[in-house]
Formats: structure tokens, sequence, C-alpha cells
């Protein structure tokens, strides 16, 4: 399945040849880094000269950005490879990004759900999907925090394991000793060496390096993987097995958060080791603001996040695209990234009139099914105790639900992606729920196997019906216009 989000993502993937959307920011403070290790300013006219292949109009003096930077290094990463000209190498680092986001979701719900067949189903779904497509072949940061949030996700799975081993391991040696009870069974042992923590807090230092609404992932999948060892303690008989939230949890608060920090830090280095950074000197500049104890540097950069948060918290401003959370799952306003008509013998406009678009809509029948069996995992959680349940609504809740305290903000339909690839899981869960166990009766099996084929085969017919929207193909209007299920999305 990574194969073919492979093809799909980098198939035609230099189309449309100019900025879009919100390119002109993040493809430019890429390039920005590349030159400098900060961002730089731009003129009026950039983007002409930037899509012309002359990205040397960099200005000398810093801009002011409020995301962080690995995202923009990221991009930054694919035009190092293949030229800051062209539009390829502007979106390299995205379309890569974008495939191995796919191998990770397959191998993390194989794992999930101790199926390949499903693990398959969810790399195949998050393959043809084109809200995930979209983001793969354009070059703004949710792409690349979607990425970050899945691989920590995936780490902490691998924890999970691993820690319910060393447990084991743990009690065994006791039980060996002749103490098989009493002190041992009573809390349990410390279990300290967590290495698939510290990978996933390296993934969340990145992904909150993306974009701080990653913070909401940290602080979820903290708790997650807490409540993960309180089951196993539980499980393996300890009496006091709710010690776990002070001996599993203070371990792994004091591995994900400090290493997510650093490397949060790290991130920044570029600023940090420059001169003439935005704002670099404001500690120099201001000696009796802010934390006076603290490093000139650091003193600098907090005020710049201070600076940041205020302009996220405060962003109000009408956008034509913009939509409310609450219409996300159902892709009530889908963004509009690109969208050019053109006329008979232009730009291989075959008759009247032509249209050129990428869309973020996503693949109905992906996301409106998953909408609904996120209603069955809720159930097979609260009702049934399903751990698997648990992981992803965690994921989700962390990805969707802050944006319902912000309601005057602007945003839009896209931020969705980072928390799509649990979306997809909820629809695989449910899906492994039709197919039936393998002690289910040969019936009830084909069955189950029938109405999954014909999901599927009803998934890729819809995908390639709306390839053209996703993929900057030249179309007849009237086409676009069929593609345009509601009112909403034009």
């Amino acid at each position: 399945m990574a194969v073919l989000g492979g093809v799909l993502r980098f198939t035609r993937l230099g189309e449309p040849g100019s900025l879009v959307f919100d390119e002109t920011y993040y493809v430019k403070d890429a390039y920005s880094l590349l030159q400098s290790g900060y961002e730089r300013a731009w003129p009026e006219d950039a983007n002409e000269s930037f899509t012309a292949g002359q990205p040397q109009v960099l200005l000398d003096e810093p801009e002011y950005v409020v995301h962080p930077p690995v995202g923009k290094w990221m991009i930054a990463f694919g035009m190092a490879l293949f030229g800051s000209d062209n539009s390829f190498g502007w979106r390299f680092g995205a379309a890569l990004t974008g495939a191995l986001t796919v191998l990770l979701l397959g191998l993390i719900a194989a794992r999930l759900f101790s199926s390949p067949a499903l693990g398959a189903l969810a790399g195949l779904f998050l393959a043809v999907d084109g809200h995930h497509l979209v983001h793969s072949r354009t070059s703004l940061l949710d792409v690349f925090l979607t990425f970050w949030v899945v691989a920590a996700f995936g780490a902490l799975l691998l924890d999970r394991r691993d820690g319910r081993l060393r447990l084991a391991r743990a009690l065994s040696r006791t039980a060996g000793g002749g103490d098989p009870g009493g002190g041992a069974l009573l809390y349990g042992p410390w279990l300290l060496w967590r290495p698939w923590r510290i990978v996933a807090g390296v993934c969340l230092g990145l992904a909150v390096g993306t974009k701080w609404s990653a913070l909401a992932f940290v602080a979820v999948f903290g708790l997650m993987t807490v409540l993960w060892d309180v089951s196993a303690r539980r499980v393996a008989g300890v009496h006091r097995w709710e010690s776990a939230l002070f001996r599993d949890g203070i371990p792994a608060f004091l591995t994900i958060i400090p290493t997510a920090l650093i490397t949060y830090a790290a991130s920044w280095s570029g600023w940090l080791f420059s001169d003439d950074a935005y704002n670099r000197q404001w500690a120099r500049e201001n000696p009796d603001e802010g934390w006076s104890w603290l490093p000139a540097p650091v003193r600098s950069l907090a005020e710049y996040h201070r600076s940041a948060y205020a302009f996220h918290n405060g962003l109000s401003s009408e956008h034509s695209y913009s939509s409310n959370a609450w219409t996300w799952l159902f892709m009530g306003r889908p963004t509009s990234f690109f969208y050019e008509s053109s006329a008979e013998g232009e730009a291989g406009c075959a008759v009247v009139s032509c249209s050129t678009a990428v869309t973020s809509v996503g693949n109905p029948l992906i996301w409106w099914a998953a909408a609904l069996s996120l209603l069955v995992v809720l159930f097979y959680w609260a009702g049934r105790r399903d751990w698997r349940a648990g992981a992803v609504l965690s994921g989700v809740a962390a990805g969707y639900l802050p944006w319902f305290a912000y309601p005057e903000r602007t945003t839009f339909f896209f931020y969705a992606v980072s928390f799509e690839p649990f979306l997809i899981l909820a629809l695989v869960y449910v899906l492994g729920l039709i197919l039936g166990r393998p002690s289910d009766s040969p019936q009830r099996r084909r069955v189950g196997l029938l109405v999954t084929g014909c999901f599927v085969a009803g998934v890729l017919a819809l995908s390639a019906y709306f390839l053209p929207v996703w993929t900057a193909e030249t179309i007849p209007y009237s086409g676009w216009r069929l593609r345009m299920w509601m009112p909403s999305w034009i």
C-alpha cells in the first residue's frame, strides 16, 4: 500500500507549477532556512519570481513567522535534493512524508488489530483518500505534523508490548526468588528503562516543532500510555495496581516530556545560533523585561513564543474557506488549495470551458463511514473496555476536540488531517467486526468478506472519480461541478 501511496503522491507532483495556497509561506520559509538557518522577508512580487525559478530575490531582513521550523526544514530537505527552482523539489518532502505515513499506519494497524489484512486496509484507505493525498502533494505543514503524531503513537504501541514483557519478567524473577506475593504483588516493580518512550518523546517534540497543536497529543498520549500500565499491573495481579499512576506515571513524565522539550528546543537551533533572526536580540534590547535570570537567547525565544501565542489566540480574520470544527467529520467545507479555469485550446482544454483544481475534499465513503464508526468504537471502549478502541479514540480526541475551545478562531477543514489516520483506524476497527472472528461460521465469514469487499470497491471507485480534483488535472467544467456534491464544496 505504501507503493500505491507513493505512486499517487509522486505522479505529476510538480502540477500545478506555481505556489498554491499556504505554500506561499512555508516553501519560501524553507528556502530561507536553507540560506540562513532562519526565516527572512520577501518582496511583494516574490511568488512570481519563485515560481519562475528565481528564488534569489530573498531580502536581508528577518521575517516574523508564527510556526516552529521542523516542517519547514522537512520541505527544505526536498529542495536541497532537487533544487529550489522547481515545484517537484519544494513538494518532494511532503510526498515522501505522506507515503511514509501510509506505511506507518499500515504497520500500526496490523499490530493494533493483530491482523495483516486489517493493516493493509488501513494503509489502502490512507493511500487513496483525497484529503491526505492533497496534503502529501502540497507543502503545507500539516502532513509533517501527521507523520510525527502517527510515529509517536506507533512508538507508544511498541512500548505497551515492551512494558508488559518487562513487567512479566520482573514479576517472574521475584517469584523465582521465593516471594511470589506480599510485597512483590502489592505495588509491582519499577520499570524505569522504556526506550520506546524516548522515541515517542522525540517524535512528539518534532510534532510540536511543526505545529503547536501537537501539544494536545503530548498530553493525551502521555495519559494513554500510563493508563496502559495501570491495566497491565491489574491484569498481572498487582494488588495496588493503581500505584502505576505513581510508579509509571512519574517515570513516563520524566521520560517523554524532557525528551520532547529537548527535541523541540533543538529544532530552533538555526534561530538560536543566528544573530539577525526576528527578535533574536530582544533580551539585549529589553534587559529589564521578562525572566532576567534566564540566558539572553532563551529569554528572546520565550518572548518570541509569547508573541506567537498571542497571534494564534487572536486569529479571527475572515476567510472564504474557513470552517467550524463541527463540520469537519462530514466535510462541510473542504479547502480549495488551487483553482484555475481555462477556455478551449488553453492548458489542454478540449471543450468550451475547463477547470483545474486542487481541493482537500476526502473520499466521502471513507470519511462518512469513519464518522459513523466512531460511535461503534465509543461503544466498544465504554461498554466492553477494549483498549484498542480507547487508543483510537485518544488520537481522534487529541487532534479534534481542542479546536472546539476556539470557536472564534479562523479554522480550516484541512487541520483535520492530523487525526485522519485515527479516523481510518476507527473505520478499520469496525470492518474487522464485520469480517468476524476466525471462530465464526463459514457463512458468517463469507457475508463479512462480501460486505467489506463491496465497501473497498466503492472506496476505490470514488477515489478514481475524485482523483482529477485532487491532483490538478484539467477536466471539463461540467465534470468538476459533478464532483462538487454539496454547494459548500465550491
